[in-house]
């Protein structure tokens, strides 16, 4: 393939059809790969093809290529998708229900002997010829379509070993003496030392229907891996009530613009991201976040689209619509990280893409070598039928993307988005998580936390005082004593001649009476002293690293207020949870070293691992002086000036509540703004890559171990066709344990 660094690409998801294999997707992304400048991954999980290719190459040319190797490829339609499903699922059901209805009587006269009637092997043949041919056709298809392309796959596999089987049966019929009236056909479970005088017709009828079968479970438990994305987007609103000139107009969601009002009722969906103009509400938005608890908004809060209004009636301002929205990013990356590929699954393709060949390399010399010791023909033939049967390498195509498919659908519904199935390896390999503190550790948001009157003066009093005067001031430290104070004492009131001192506090009038709120050394300036007490109080404040603002009214000092960046309730247990880990965690931030430690020491990190005084620049340094230490490090942010470390660390988590930078930066999304959740991203991530190792285990174990006995003449071929087909079964089956992953009980 010839790579182009600098040309811009395009990208495009093909579906794929008349695959049956992991063969075949192998084929499929070597023959795209092989075009110059395309890039491209085909999942034989999900059925598509991820493909980025030079911008001015025609999707119709890699449809083209695609075609040229015996397969199918459109460009995807979400709305048909579900349907297209369920006429594969019906037609493989279908099938499977003629072979059973047809095998089983054929397989049932071949092993009881009690059953066969004089004429039995002819009823027999009959039987068997409508299941070999038309229930397995897709077999015999499959096989002939990639025979004429010159390659070799599952199906090659199974075809040769039917029809070989099928065949022989024939032969013994009708020129040996299987044919006589009144023969009569003794069954083992080892192929049998005979002669011509036995046919095979159960072995040909017991393949099949048992790879219709494990085709049919396989196709069902596909569809259940990938159900949690369906749900994901099956969430939006499909009409919106759009307010245009004070009217409320029902227009189909596609329609709504950004800017535009709508208007949300009790039970209804929200039909996008936007912000609240009027009214208040609880919205559930436990499908998109994972939180089980209804959040409450109100004017000025933010909702995202698919969420659930659970109370009153609100009027939303669109924020961003279409594929921007939270909803459309979040089945993006989770359809991102279904369509790629871990390394142990490449490592597995590659096994499976020379596998065929060798097989049936396998199979020849299983057969001359029983010819030359000298058994019967028959013997020979049968155990080479199991050695191609045995081997389908279905199982190993299976391993990695249906445990992906269960895992980051799971991971969506807990609002933990994985961008790559790289990044299920590098949480095995991670020792170390940076906390970034600001918004990550703490809530990023300043609140009133402490309140130390004067002798002589009223609580409500200090608060009615400061919160009217800091009513006039942007200042966040103003802001949250506002609101401190707005909630204790009610309404504030107006004040007159307010001026604002540039890094120190404002002075106003309040009922005639002069009072500055601002840094003691305000105060100390303005000739207001600070009584012992408060003096006391204040420092033992700025040593818990809260920042400390003093109230005079008249000359005199009426009290102190603390102002913090409050720790959010479940970060010293998320710490916890990450030691309980084996990982190390280490705060990091722009903040003061008082600060810094003083969160710390809140939330169980030792002073040692906290890493204050850092530029917005300097926060990549401090995560490579981690990794030269030879640390492997994970780092968690929310801000634009996080990007860069979670860009450079060996794993970055972004909080889904910070900037979009940060969250394009990282390599997991946590939709919810709480640290437990990256505890739960690092265990989902890791038990993910657990069932993937022991998916493809299984699957080179089954392969190992039936090969041999095959060979050996030790497995009758149908036994082998049962096998290979419940092994794909197994596999998928692993996988959807996934489904019951949850976050652990706090």
């Amino acid at each position: 393939m010839t790579t182009t660094e600098s040309r811009p690409h395009d990208r495009v998801e093909l579906v794929i059809g008349g695959m049956t294999c992991a063969s075949c997707a192998n084929r499929i992304e070597r023959k795209l790969n092989k075009l110059d400048g395309v890039t491209a991954s085909v999942n034989y999980a999900t059925e598509k093809a991820s493909v980025a290719f030079p911008v001015g190459m025609r999707v119709e040319d890699l449809v083209s290529t695609v075609e040229a190797a015996g397969y199918e490829a459109t460009a995807p339609r979400p709305e048909r998708a579900e349907g297209t499903d369920d006429e594969r699922g019906g037609d493989l059901g279908l099938r499977l229900v003629i072979a059973a209805l047809l095998g089983v009587p054929v397989i049932a006269l071949s092993m009881v002997p009690a059953f066969q009637f004089p004429v039995w092997q002819w009823v027999s043949l009959a039987l068997a010829s409508t299941v070999v041919w038309v229930c397995g056709w897709p077999f015999h298809r499959a096989a002939a379509v990639n025979l004429r392309h010159g390659a070799t796959t599952m199906d090659t596999l199974v075809s040769m070993g039917v029809v070989v089987a099928y065949l022989w049966s024939v032969y013994a019929l009708v020129f040996g003496s299987a044919g006589m009236i009144g023969m009569v056909h003794e069954f083992s479970l080892v192929p049998r030392p005979s002669t011509s005088g036995d046919i095979y017709l159960e072995v040909a009828v017991g393949v099949t229907v048992f790879l219709l079968l494990g085709r049919w479970l396989e196709a069902r438990s596909k569809r259940s891996a990938g159900a949690a994305l369906r749900a994901l987007l099956a969430l939006g609103a499909k009409e919106v009530a759009v307010l245009r000139d004070g009217v409320e107009v029902r227009v189909p969601v596609a329609s709504l613009r950004v800017g535009e009002r709508f208007v949300v009722r009790p039970g209804e969906r929200v039909a996008t991201d936007g912000v609240v103009v009027d009214g208040s509400s609880a919205v559930d938005r436990s499908m998109v976040t994972g939180e089980s608890v209804p959040v409450e908004v109100g004017a000025g809060d933010g909702v995202v689209g698919g969420t659930v209004n659970a109370g009153g009636r609100l009027v939303v301002r669109a924020t961003k619509v279409g594929a921007d929205t939270q909803l459309a990013r979040m089945a993006a990356l989770v359809e991102q990280a279904q369509a790629g590929k871990a390394e142990v699954q490449r490592l597995a393709d590659r096994i499976s893409s020379v596998f065929v060949p060798v097989v049936l390399g396998l199979a020849l010399v299983t057969l001359a070598t029983w010819l030359l010791v000298g058994r019967p023909v028959e013997f020979a033939v049968t155990a080479a039928v199991a050695v191609l049967v045995i081997a389908c390498p279905c199982a190993l195509g299976l391993a990695t993307p249906t445990a992906l498919l269960v895992g980051t659908g799971r991971g969506a519904q807990l609002g933990i988005l994985v961008k790559g199935p790289e990044v299920l390896e590098s949480t095995r390999r991670v020792d170390t998580v940076v906390l970034d503190k600001t918004g990550t550790v703490t809530a990023g948001k300043l609140s009133l936390v402490d309140v130390v009157p004067a002798a002589g003066v009223e609580r409500a009093d200090l608060l009615r005082v400061a919160g009217a005067v800091e009513n006039g001031s942007e200042h966040p430290i103003a802001a949250a004593i506002v609101r401190g104070a707005g909630a204790e004492v009610g309404a504030l009131p107006d004040v007159t001649g307010f001026r604002n001192r540039e890094g120190l506090g404002v002075t106003a009038e309040l009922d005639g009476r002069e009072v500055v709120v601002g840094r003691p050394r305000l105060l100390a300036e303005l000739g207001v002293p600070l009584p012992a007490e408060l003096r006391s109080a204040a420092d033992a404040a700025e040593q818990a690293g809260r920042t400390v603002v003093a109230v005079a009214v008249d000359g005199e000092a009426h009290g102190l207020l603390a102002v913090t960046d409050t720790v959010k309730p479940t970060s010293a247990a998320a710490v916890r949870e990450l030691r309980a880990l084996g990982l190390r965690p280490v705060l990091l931030t722009g903040d003061n070293a008082v600060v810094a430690r003083a969160v710390a020491a809140e939330v169980g990190i030792d002073a040692a691992d906290v890493v204050a005084d850092v530029l917005p620049s300097e926060k990549v340094d401090a995560v490579r002086r981690l990794q030269a230490e030879g640390r492997v490090v994970a780092m968690v942010g929310d801000g634009v000036n996080d990007a860069p470390a979670l860009a450079v660390a060996d794993l970055g988590l972004a909080m889904g509540t910070g900037s979009d930078v940060a969250i394009e930066a990282g390599d997991l999304t946590l939709v919810r703004g709480d640290l437990l959740v990256v505890a739960d991203a690092i265990r989902l991530s890791r038990r993910t890559l657990g069932i993937i190792k022991g998916n493809l285990f299984w699957a080179f174990a089954y392969n190992v171990a039936g090969l041999p006995l095959a060979a050996l003449g030790l497995l009758n071929p149908m036994l082998a066709g049962a096998a290979m087909a419940f092994s794909s079964v197994f596999v998928v089956t692993n996988s959807l344990r996934l489904k019951r992953f949850h976050p652990r009980a706090r």
